[in-house]
């Protein structure tokens, strides 16, 4: 057996937090790491600096003063960019990248890009409706609406201002825009950072993933029977998969 549990850092995407499922209970061999990102859940009232690279700094800051020492990141759709910001600000401090849907490209941010271009007063009535209705929210995004699925949306939409969703939506639009977002990528696997990609069945043929990525990734895993929101339709077998990527790094045993 590992004489240390492996430490992994669960990141967030556009609505948070990925506390709902209630991650430990399946995965009872690993410490798990679930910090609001700026502008989210106990960190709200903070609506400054609500960027993606703002973003990264902050969990570089989580790495180092909280963890204290390397840990593994998992990023969520938009938590997939500051997985990867993160990984080129503080190499020393992540040991790989589980990167789970992440935008890699605008060819991803048909949500983040639609959202960026609304007027406020539209968005927050468009927001506030989410909230009003999440089953008619989950119904549209083609995920069957069970009580438990309900009762996570809700946890979901309520945990962040439409305002934090509007600004970090922009801030996918100006990060993956830029020549360097792809640099950044490059950089962090030219330094043999681990990266693993994850995707839902019915989602990731969507997924705008450059072939060179792919090529370098340690394994691509899809989620069966699951779209871009796979950890809130089937959360045991997402976690399963988590668990397989960190078994083929050595970071678990079997008894």
């Amino acid at each position: 057996m590992r004489a240390s549990r492996p430490r992994l850092l669960l990141v967030h995407g556009l609505l948070g937090s990925l506390d709902y499922f209630e991650p430990r209970r399946y995965l009872p061999g690993v410490d798990l790491f679930t910090p609001d990102l700026i502008g989210y859940g106990q960190r709200r009232s903070e609506d400054a600096h609500i960027t993606l690279a703002d973003q990264a700094a902050m969990l570089a800051r989580f790495l180092h003063d909280e963890i204290g020492g390397p840990a593994w990141v998992l990023g969520h759709s938009v938590g997939g960019i500051a997985a990867m910001l993160l990984a080129d600000l503080v190499p020393e401090l992540v040991r790989g990248v589980i990167n789970v849907e992440g935008n890699f490209t605008l060819k991803d941010a048909f949500w983040t890009g639609r959202i960026a271009a609304l007027p406020d007063a539209e968005w927050a009535a468009e927001y506030g409706a989410m909230e009003a209705a999440p089953a008619a929210w989950l119904e549209k995004s083609g995920i069957e609406a069970s009580d438990e699925r309900v009762a996570w949306a809700r946890d979901i939409l309520a945990n962040q201002p439409y305002t934090t969703v509007q600004k970090m939506a922009q801030s996918v639009l100006d990060t993956t825009g830029a020549p360097d977002y792809l640099g950044c990528v490059g950089r962090v696997l030219a330094r043999a950072t681990p990266l693993y990609l994850v995707g839902g069945e019915q989602s990731s043929a969507g997924w705008d993933v450059p072939d060179w990525v792919l090529s370098q990734a340690r394994r691509v895993c899809v989620q069966p029977k699951t779209g871009h929101m796979m950890m809130l339709e089937d959360p045991g077998n997402f976690c399963r998969i988590v668990e397989s990527i960190l078994y083929d790094e050595g970071c678990l045993s079997g008894t």
